[in-house]
């Protein structure tokens, strides 16, 4: 994490979590949730506006972890703003035919095992965690592996987040936790 936000964590340690106001689309990009969107549903209902600003996309990358429960969080200054995502933690761009994968974090990594799920998508297990590849890059790997013995575990949608410990919506678990939508929203 950068030094201003650890400097700020220690200043203001008591500062509330925010919850459905950021997500993480299938494609690496970050979304901003108004009260309007956010109005509309959840984040695969209504993802919001795209951060394009490249200096605010990298502060968020930096400042991306992920809780004691999998819920993954940017540490804003002192305060949690927890990630609503699309699909994982992590969406990884791939290279080196497949050995070698790139978050949407610039994180560099190798895949452990890969894994498909019966809607076609495919998905990296890794050090860091479990991460969808790009769809752009399914193809190019796919080409590749027809000359190739690579074995692909396959896995059910449903399963993806109690067997690889994260949580796609941290709103709707706070939400669970606390006695409904309307009361998260509201914190």
């Amino acid at each position: 994490m950068d030094d201003i936000v650890i400097q700020a964590m220690q200043k203001w340690p008591n500062v509330p979590d925010c919850y459905g106001w950021l997500g993480l689309d299938a494609r690496g990009d970050w979304y901003i949730r108004d009260l309007d969107t956010q109005a509309v549903g959840l984040f695969t209902q209504a993802k919001g506006d795209r951060i394009a600003h490249a200096k605010w996309v990298e502060f968020i990358a930096r400042n991306y972890a992920a809780d004691q429960h999998g819920c993954w969080y940017f540490q804003n200054g002192p305060q949690r703003v927890y990630v609503e995502l699309e699909a994982t933690p992590w969406v990884f761009r791939s290279s080196a035919g497949g050995l070698t994968l790139t978050s949407q974090t610039g994180l560099v990594t190798q895949p452990k095992e890969y894994v498909l799920d019966e809607r076609g998508y495919l998905y990296a297990r890794t050090e860091v965690g479990l991460g969808l590849i790009h769809s752009s890059d399914v193809p190019d790997l796919a080409e590749q592996w027809q000359h190739q013995s690579v074995a692909l575990s396959e896995i059910h949608t449903l399963q993806i987040e109690q067997r690889y410990g994260f949580v796609r919506s941290p709103l709707a678990r706070q939400a669970a936790l606390t006695g409904g939508l309307q009361a998260s929203l509201a914190r």
